[in-house]
């Protein structure tokens, strides 16, 4: 099964890759099962999002790049607006990564 690795870079899996790294280099976690924690992490978080989240938000604002590289699309938006149900939100700039969930399962 192939992973993307979407997650890593945020908030929790930046706090997460420090710590596993602190293990390893302490000798209380081996590589191989600080690689394997890892890709649990990938997968679990996009299963998360897939059974969890309910809601839909549209997003208009000024396309300034993209690009489509092994299956992966980046988007970076610049005055773009959030919109859902409830609310709305002005963010001056945007970096959207999006993969096609079908390849999660091959």
């Amino acid at each position: 099964m192939a992973t993307f690795e979407l997650y890593r870079r945020s908030t929790i899996g930046m706090c997460l890759t420090e710590t596993l790294d602190e293990m390893v280099q302490s000798g209380t976690l081996s590589p191989e099962l600080a690689i394997q924690v890892l890709v649990q992490f990938d997968k679990s978080m996009t299963e998360a999002l897939e059974t969890n989240v309910k809601s839909k938000v549209s997003i208009k604002g000024h396309l300034h790049t993209y690009r489509f590289c092994d299956n992966v699309w980046t988007f970076m938006l610049q005055d773009a607006l959030f919109k859902t149900e409830d609310c709305q939100e002005n963010v001056g700039r945007v970096k959207i990564v999006a993969c096609d969930s079908k390849l999660l399962t091959q």
